[in-house]
């Protein structure tokens, strides 16, 4: 396999940690901003990993960017190690969540008795037992939002976090002024459900995107932590992997991963290259061959001489590959894009107004004010905001309970849109397990299906493991062997009752799938091995042509065993395709306007499945093939495809549904509040009404996968 190695940049690249990024707007902020610098080429914002990603020309420095952020209301730093696991989104917002609900219940409680009609000194005892519950958990709840504006009024600039921060706030202060001149209203119990709806959505979104960056971590998981070096005098020493420099002399054993990319220069071994290519079958390398870290080693101890390692390496590129491609690439992401552009200012200025409108028409500035906040509260974005997540959730766990889990919530509207399917062979398509030609195995003597059960007993590799089991079921006795010998890419030989025996690979190799097996004085036995198509899959491919998907083969394998599955499932196929390759297909069809869904399950369709608009992983894919799809189905059954692309469809029509209630919401609220018609506990029940609402209509897809 060619390492997947770029040409130097024309522009130093450097990644920025911002951990304070949590959505569309703030990454529409940060592209425009840091855009209109000088010696900035491209600033690119990753929401799932919380980063930014600028190439700039050398005259800045990374101090520069941060500085550049800080301008912008973002703290920032450096990231020492872009490949380095991160840390949760969601996990910070749980305890303000946990506490923010719990207040919300208990105030509401107390509110009870005030509208059932408490008076004097017994609605104050309630109203301060509220504040007391209510003003430390707003102060807990609230940090994430108010932390957020503060940064950015404090630097000039307003974001969504803004008018959210000053209606909880104002609503806070009004209650506390109420509360302490023995007034009949106070509103802890709105600001209270105001953070719980918020930090509801903004957790849901936190969660999928913690599930889209899970799949460059599980990959990076895989890479051995360092090496036994040789040295100059033959003295070996541990060296951690980002220590490895090329030249240096790695000793592998067996059963060991490389750390880095390197030439064998002395022994030779099998490799389980599966990691990389997604094929099973053990790959024999010799002195002069290349080695790719990540790589199992399984028979023998290696040296290797180091070519590429740290960040160099065929897997770490092939992980940066990934990472560059799990960009949001929603459509309603834009849309809320381009309406956080405009919520804070309008907002802002729709509650101005209306403060300024009441002074004028002779009101107190106490009515006005609370007014305005009821303003602030009702047009709380919270339906908008759960619009999207809840309806994923929903869909989500409908397709698990069918066998299909989704990682990446955003994912179901892009599999919505798909066109194009690009489907690997083995593990995909097939099962994954090659199995002995029954009619061959018949046609074995009874001593020779003995020897064949003998020598295959002695290998760990999978055809003869599969031939091991197969001539097992038949109740037939191993034969005894001598002098029994597996030999690293060509088989295993030894001795029956003085002749020479062997189960090797067919002489002159071919494309086709076999074993040979050889009795001295006898002719060669050839049998033949294939990997069955899954169940239901000639069906599941037709349903996915009739919802309007082509599709096709994308594989590593040879073209002979690539070209048998596309005979039988009447699909176009490419074979020897690298992951370079699979990646690059997808880029030129989505460039053409195709909307693709690629299914795999190795680490070489990692690169294409973060790439593609969707993509799916069987259950038994690689750990890394799991983490990279966007969905993961653990039926055997094919039929899981056309029943996700379905449920897809469904779910995007239901968020188009929420976006719609959640804007009419507005147009009928909106004109109440300003006409002084809505208290901000009614605008905090309304918000939230109008967010149950949005909830309900989701919950109509609890058999989304049907």
């Amino acid at each position: 396999m060619t390492a997947l190695r770029k040409p130097a940049p024309a522009f130093e690249r450097t990644v920025l940690a911002v951990p304070s990024i949590h959505c569309a707007g703030c990454m529409s902020k940060i592209e425009r901003g840091l855009g209109v610098m000088p010696g900035i080429a491209s600033a690119r914002v990753n929401l799932s990993a919380r980063t930014v990603t600028v190439e700039h020309d050398l005259s800045l420095e990374a101090h520069d960017l941060v500085h550049a952020l800080a301008e912008l209301g973002y703290e920032a730093q450096a990231r020492r190690d872009e490949l380095a696991p991160r840390l949760s989104a969601a996990r910070p917002l749980l305890a303000p969540l946990a506490v923010a609900g719990f207040a919300a219940m208990n105030v509401m409680l107390l509110s009870v008795s005030v509208w059932s009609g408490a008076e004097g000194s017994t609605r104050d005892m309630f109203h301060w037992i509220s504040a007391g519950i209510g003003v430390p958990a707003i102060a807990f709840a609230g940090r994430p939002f108010f932390k957020s504006a503060w940064q950015a009024v404090r630097r000039g600039r307003t974001n969504m976090d803004v008018p959210i921060s000053l209606g909880v706030l104002i609503a806070t202060g009004l209650s506390l002024y109420e509360t302490g001149r023995h007034g009949e209203h106070a509103w802890f119990d709105g600001a209270l459900m105001l953070l719980t709806f918020l930090l509801v959505g903004r957790v849901l979104d936190a969660m999928m995107r913690d599930r889209a960056r899970a799949g460059v971590d599980a990959l990076l998981s895989q890479a051995a932590q360092g090496a036994m070096v040789v040295g100059a005098d033959g003295t070996l020493a541990w060296v951690d992997a980002i220590k490895l420099v090329p030249g240096t002399v790695m000793r592998v054993a067996a059963g060991e991963r490389l750390a880095a990319d390197g030439e064998i220069v002395s022994g030779a071994s099998r490799f389980d290259q599966s990691l990389l290519t997604g094929e099973s079958a053990p790959v024999p390398l010799h002195t002069g061959d290349q080695a790719l870290a990540g790589t199992l080693n399984l028979d023998a101890p290696i040296d290797v001489r180091v070519s590429h390692a740290g960040h160099d390496t065929t897997l770490a590129e092939i992980a940066r590959l990934m990472e560059a491609s799990t960009q949001n690439r929603s459509r309603y992401v834009r849309i809320a894009d381009r309406a956080a552009r405009l919520y804070a200012p309008a907002v802002h200025s729709l509650a101005a107004l209306t403060v300024v409108g009441w002074l004028l028409s002779g009101a107190t500035l106490y009515q006005a004010l609370v007014t305005g906040v009821a303003v602030l509260i009702i047009t709380c974005p919270c339906a908008l905001g759960l619009a999207v997540p809840v309806a994923q959730v929903v869909a989500s766990g409908s397709l698990m309970r069918a066998g299909i889990m989704v990682k990446d919530g955003s994912a179901l509207e892009r599999l919505a849109t798909v066109d194009r399917a690009l489907l690997d062979k083995t593990g995909t398509l097939t099962q994954g397990k090659p199995l002995p030609d029954s009619a061959a195995l018949l046609a074995l003597a009874t001593d020779e299906a003995a020897i064949a059960l003998a020598l295959a007993s002695h290998s760990s590799h999978p055809l003869s493991r599969a031939l091991a089991a197969a001539l097992a079921r038949r109740n037939i006795a191993a034969a005894p062997l001598s002098d029994v010998a597996e030999r690293a890419g060509e088989g295993v030989f030894a001795r029956w009752h003085g002749h020479e025996v062997s189960l090797s690979r067919p002489l002159g190799g071919g494309e086709a799938i076999a074993a040979a097996l050889t009795i001295e004085g006898r002719p060669v036995r050839l049998i033949p091995f294939s990997d069955r198509l899954r169940p239901d899959a000639v069906s599941a491919l037709a349903q996915l042509r009739q919802l309007g998907v082509e599709c096709s083969i994308l594989s590593g394998d040879r073209p002979g065993a690539v070209g048998e599955i596309a005979l039988a499932t009447g699909l176009t196929a490419q074979a020897n395709a690298r992951p370079a390759d699979k990646q690059a297909l997808v880029a030129r069809l989505r460039a053409s306007g195709r909307k693709v869904l690629v299914v795999g399950d190795g680490l070489n369709d990692g690169p294409a499945l973060a790439a593609a608009d969707a993509s799916m992983a069987p259950g038994s894919a690689s750990d890394v093939g799991l983490q990279a799809a966007d969905l993961v189905f653990v039926q055997e059954s094919l039929i899981a495809l056309p029943r996700a692309v379905r449920a897809a469809r469904r779910t995007t029509a239901v968020v188009q549904q929420n976006f719609a209630l959640a804007i009419g919401y507005n147009v009928l609220a909106v004109p109440l509040a300003i006409a002084g018609l809505v208290t901000p506990l009614v605008a905090a029940v309304a918000m939230s009404a109008s967010s149950l609402i949005v909830v309900a209509n989701s919950l109509r897809l609890a058999r989304a996968a049907k």
